[in-house]
């Protein structure tokens, strides 16, 4: 690197367009190296504390910057090779070039500072983070874009036998119109990638195009990806703009002759312009028009759209850590806030009295209804509603309140509900710590946080889920 074209570092002189010479010395939360020249923080993507690294600044505030990774000068001692050919591209685990035990450690560590600095709450004992096992071949659900335009990769790009039309995969971040065409993700059984190998060979010979989602023309949108850790079963959904039941029928007999483990495919329909893959008709292809899935000795339904954890083995871990700090007798009355597909409430179903979920989605209601009558379980009881106004109709006040919400936390009003119900102990279930930071904070007028303890449920990215116990001051 011609270092008279890099510029004398101080703060004054960060400026956006430019480029830099910068040592990262620390991981951020949300995944990014942390460079500190002249002690200005500058957040830099795929990059590994103690690497040496050519930036271009893309955004410049007044406290704070962004860079864009242009080059490793020298690399970390820390960086690790990755296992995944597109680790460095697409959108998902960025962390594969840190060895496992030390992405523990900084996930831990996110968990702790997003509690003080984001909470205010000091001396909450964060224990170590409870692993996945296994972290790779981990997820039971991806969902894969088609795209007849695919991105090239750097090595693709001067090679003129490369194809450069369809291709069926994963975004790069920021690229919304343009896929990499995946031929092996690492985090996915490895099934799965032969599946996605034979949808690619059908679809190129169908000579039906891609959906653009610049000009909204096209037939082929997504293919889902599920598996049943439990029973080794796969669904497929194949999602396309329209309705041509002969096309995909063709790739249903296919894959349903190929693969006896696939027990679901379904094709869901959808006209809408976003990039989102919710249908507005789904038609069973091949068998059921869901699998089925196991968390201890309870069966749950999986349909095409169904929420589900993603990671089964380390769920099973997140909802005995929920069991333990519920400590349960048998005689309590609990309520699960956020309960979509019923899998709290039934985990928990043999260990109280009676438990009460509140859930807004209609679909996911309807699921876990589905899944407490195949399981014989008759004290779940599930209301369908915004929570804020659900949660003032329930006349019984909870002894033990689970809360699982979504990344953005938990509604001002939710909180306040809370407050006024006051049940003796809350298990606080989150994925993401700046939002458990702030809501704690926000019940800490009633309640202590005891203690946190985060479960890894995605291996090689920064996201943790963490559970909480709070008990009534």
């Amino acid at each position: 690197m011609d270092k008279s074209k890099v510029e004398k570092i101080n703060i004054m002189a960060i400026k956006k367009r430019k480029a830099y010479e910068l040592e990262i010395i620390d991981l951020a939360f949300g995944g990014r190296g942390l460079a500190k020249p002249d002690g200005f923080p500058v957040f830099i993507d795929r990059c590994v504390p103690g690497d040496v690294v050519f930036v271009k600044i893309t955004k410049k505030k007044k406290s704070w910057a962004e860079g864009k990774l242009i080059k490793i000068l020298k690399e970390s001692p820390l960086r690790k090779e990755a296992k995944c050919l597109y680790c460095n591209f697409c959108g998902g685990c960025k962390w594969q070039q840190i060895g496992y035990d030390l992405q523990l450690e900084y996930k831990k560590r996110h968990v702790q500072e997003s509690i003080e600095h984001i909470g205010g709450l000091k001396n909450i004992l964060v224990k170590d983070v409870i692993p996945s096992d296994p972290i790779f071949e981990y997820r039971n659900k991806m969902e894969f874009s088609c795209s007849s335009k695919r991105w090239l990769l750097p090595w693709e790009l001067d090679d003129q036998e490369i194809k450069k039309g369809f291709g069926i995969g994963l975004h790069v971040p920021g690229i919304f119109d343009k896929v990499i065409d995946i031929k092996q993700c690492e985090i996915m059984p490895n099934l799965g990638n032969q599946i996605l190998e034979d949808v690619r060979t059908f679809i190129k010979k169908s000579d039906l195009p891609a959906y653009h989602l610049r000009s909204h023309e096209g037939f082929w949108r997504f293919l889902m990806l599920r598996h049943s850790v439990a029973f080794d079963t796969w669904m497929v959904n194949i999602v396309t703009q329209e309705k041509k039941i002969d096309v995909v029928q063709d790739l249903a007999a296919v894959l349903s002759q190929k693969y006896p483990q696939i027990k679901s495919i379904v094709n869901n329909i959808i006209d809408s312009k976003s990039g989102v893959a919710t249908d507005i008709e789904e038609i069973t292809l091949h068998g059921e028009n869901y699998i089925k899935e196991k968390l201890g000795k309870f069966i749950f339904k999986i349909s095409a759209n169904s929420f589900f954890q993603t990671n089964t083995r380390s769920c099973e871990k997140l909802y005995s850590k929920v069991s333990e700090y519920a400590a349960l007798t048998g005689k309590e009355m609990v309520m699960d806030l956020y309960s979509g597909t019923g899998t709290i409430p039934i985990w928990l179903s043999d260990q109280a009295k009676m438990v009460n979920g509140i859930e807004i989605v209609q679909s996911a209601v309807v699921d876990a209804k589905f899944n407490t009558r195949l399981n014989k379980i008759e004290n779940c009881e599930f209301f369908e509603g915004d929570i804020k106004d659900v949660l003032p109709r329930l006349k019984s006040k909870p002894d033990v309140m689970i809360i699982d919400p979504p990344r953005v936390g938990m509604h001002k009003d939710v909180v306040r509900q809370v407050l006024l119900m006051g049940p003796e102990k809350i298990v606080y279930v989150s994925c993401n710590p700046a939002t458990l930071a702030r809501d704690l904070e926000m019940l800490t007028p009633k309640y202590e946080t005891c203690e946190i303890q985060p479960i890894d449920m995605f291996p090689h990215t920064y996201h943790i889920e963490s559970v909480a116990l709070l008990l009534k001051r």
